[in-house]
């Protein structure tokens, strides 16, 4: 009725409704009938159901005659993911409708992408947190609900993250964020609601994050400090690892972590190698060295462990994620720049699911690459 109301003062051009009562009369019973028509056509169901974009084409690697181990699954940019299973339309009455009340317009909003994704994580029911520089915000690709969530406030007044780079699963649900600009990483809930601050006037800038769940430690990687502060559940600094240099347990701008296996897996971009730590925090391995060669190190960033214990490195200046063993030796590379599926532009962060789906922050392109691991490491 009030969009009758509305199309009624439009029409009458101002003039007295008393004189117009004819005309009234006639479009409150188109109204009426366009509704019926429109209540007995049935709703449009949206469930938006995730799915992985990108290219049909099969693309393996290794490619033959070699044995694959990883295929390529698709691809995440944001609310192009979420697809109604539903394939109805809408009515012809229902555009009349829509056309009468002057709801439909030649504006389309601008859909809902990703433009610079840093890193990401995924829980246990599937929902994969991806955070994006540019947007300044924490895009939560939800399987679970269907539905597309964009985090990009940090407190109960509104105030925006300003550089979110790593993300980690913490305890009880929540989702910890490392904004290397604010200085801090942000605890929220699974729903976005911010619990507090970890670091506050302790980091300089954060950028990596990992748990290990079984210590309730945090572990952040403080770049401009060239060392790695470790946190409790509780937000308490618990120890301070490293410091700068290149010897054995030193750092250079660490970047992206990971713990995996009992173990902390650390970038140390500007020393140009993988340094892997035991639960206690000693050193156990490097992996890598400088070099122009594939296989070797300009500008590590993204780690990853599968559950074969194989190691993934993001080297964004050659456009590739490298693959090692467990003892750090080079297996295979998937990459260069590019567009296409399996290419990169300026990758940055890599991340493993439950499933072995290795996904990629595809940065300069603007999306999230997905590959499946199927499995051998020889």
């Amino acid at each position: 009725m009030a969009a009758c109301n509305s199309l009624e003062l439009r029409l009458l051009g101002g003039q007295s409704l008393k004189s117009n009562k004819l005309l009234n009369f006639r479009i409150l019973s188109i109204c009426l009938v366009l509704l019926s028509l429109c209540a007995c056509a049935g709703q449009r169901i949206v469930t938006g159901e995730l799915e992985f974009g990108g290219e049909q084409v099969e693309r393996i690697w290794p490619p033959s005659p070699e044995i694959p181990r990883y295929r390529y699954a698709g691809e995440l940019t944001g609310e192009q993911n979420f697809h109604s299973k539903s394939e109805a339309v809408k009515s012809g009455a229902a555009k009349v409708l829509d056309w009468i009340v002057g709801l439909t317009s030649s504006r389309k909003e601008s859909p809902i992408v990703l433009q610079r994704p840093m890193s990401g994580v995924v829980d246990e029911e599937g929902r994969i947190y991806v955070t994006d520089v540019s947007r300044k915000a924490v895009f939560v690709f939800d399987g679970v609900d269907g539905r597309l969530n964009v985090w990009d406030a940090v407190t109960q007044i509104g105030a925006p993250f300003m550089s979110p780079v790593g993300v980690a699963l913490g305890a009880d649900g929540q989702v910890l964020v490392a904004d290397s600009e604010l200085g801090v990483v942000v605890r929220l809930d699974r729903e976005g609601r911010p619990l507090g601050f970890i670091g506050q006037q302790v980091l300089e800038r954060p950028t990596g994050i990992a748990r290990d769940p079984e210590r309730g430690l945090i572990y952040v990687a403080d770049t401009l400090a060239h060392n790695l502060k470790v946190f409790d559940d509780e937000g308490r600094l618990v120890e301070t690892i490293g410091q700068r240099g290149k010897m054995p347990g030193e750092f250079n701008a660490p970047t992206h972590l990971t713990f995996a296996d009992n173990k902390l897996y650390v970038t140390d971009t500007f020393n140009a190698r993988i340094q892997v730590f035991d639960a206690l925090g000693d050193q156990k391995m490097s992996l890598g060295h400088r070099g122009l060669f594939v296989g070797e190190f300009v500008r590590p960033k993204g780690i990853a462990v599968d559950s074969d214990d194989n190691i993934y490195v993001v080297e964004s200046y050659h456009d590739h994620v490298l693959m090692y063993d467990e003892q750090g030796r080079f297996l295979m590379a998937i990459g260069g720049t590019g567009t296409d599926a399996g290419q990169f532009y300026l990758p940055a962060g890599v991340w493993i699911d439950s499933h072995d789906r290795i996904y990629v922050a595809d940065m300069f392109n603007g999306r999230v690459e997905i590959f499946q691991f199927l499995g051998g490491s020889s």
